[in-house]
């Protein structure tokens, strides 16, 4: 079952583009990772579906429900944290907490401690008092003390040291794990790569492309060093080939095509090494906004 269906989602800022046509769909239990440089229009995709903002055109439902005529009542069963988090900064972390917890028709009390103690937050410590990464650590505790059915990240990891960093991604796997949805948006390539199935990736305001990581890696290029004495960057100046360069005996490519053309030009070298790898989300990412 679709989570979420966007179609053809339009948002402008006046004549200031936001994004443009954007359609895609997330499943129910999925991780979605949704990619693109500062500026390519995540935030505004996320607003859109928050109702947050109304779109210029096109439509959007989650939970099967249209997101503008909708928009309280989806609420409910989400959580989202932004990329920037803003809060009363007089105000005590549990008493944000609990003011959060509010809202909601349900005890979050013991979620709060639960959350608060993976996330190492001092729950009775003043806002004001915090460090960014530590306010970040509250946008998290906040998103989640509810048990939405779907999350929404906003570039979440910004500010939080390595090893916080690593103990929110374990989060999250637990979280998916007891079945909730995430939509997770970043420019931070490796962290879409270590948590989510599938991509989408953004680009000036418009998606161009969707694929699980595994099958955009496996249809992208290839990415080849061969090593022999004497070796030339012309050796291998085939069809299919890009980024051809040599240095210290060995020569560097990328190769889109037929593999077969490249391991029959090997087989005629007497080679000291050879590797044959898959990109990186961020070189394949960078193919596309070349």
């Amino acid at each position: 079952m679709s989570l979420i269906e966007v179609t053809n989602l339009t948002k402008y800022y006046g004549k200031a583009r936001g994004i443009v046509n954007v359609s895609f769909t997330e499943e129910e239990g999925e991780i979605f990772g949704f990619i693109g440089p500062n500026g390519a229009g995540k935030s505004t995709t996320i607003r859109l579906l928050l109702s947050l903002i109304h779109p210029t055109s096109g439509s959007a439902r989650v939970f099967g429900k249209d997101v503008v005529t909708h928009g309280p009542e989806i609420r409910r069963d989400i959580g989202y944290l932004p990329s920037e988090v803003y809060y009363y900064e007089g105000m005590k972390v549990i008493d944000l907490l609990k003011y959060s917890a509010s809202f909601y028709d349900r005890d979050c009390t013991q979620r709060i401690r639960e959350l608060s103690e993976i996330m190492e937050l001092e729950l009775h410590r003043r806002i004001s008092d915090l460090s960014y990464g530590n306010k970040k650590k509250v946008g998290i505790v906040q998103g989640l003390l509810h048990g939405p059915k779907l999350l929404f990240l906003d570039e979440p990891t910004a500010g939080l040291d390595p090893l916080m960093q690593r103990k929110f991604f374990d989060l999250i796997r637990a979280e998916n794990a007891r079945g909730v949805t995430v939509f997770f948006s970043s420019h931070i390539l490796g962290e879409v790569q270590r948590l989510c199935t599938r991509v989408g990736i953004i680009r000036e305001g418009s998606i161009v492309e969707i694929s699980d990581i595994r099958t955009l890696q496996q249809n992208n290029y290839k990415k080849v060093r061969v090593t022999a004495d004497g070796l030339k960057a012309a050796s291998f100046d085939l069809p299919g080939v890009t980024n051809l360069r040599a240095d210290n005996g060995a020569v560097h490519f990328f190769f889109k095509g037929d593999i077969n053309s490249v391991l029959q030009k090997i087989s005629g070298i007497q080679v000291a090494d050879v590797t044959i790898e898959e990109p990186t989300l961020e070189e394949i990412f960078m193919h596309y906004y070349e």
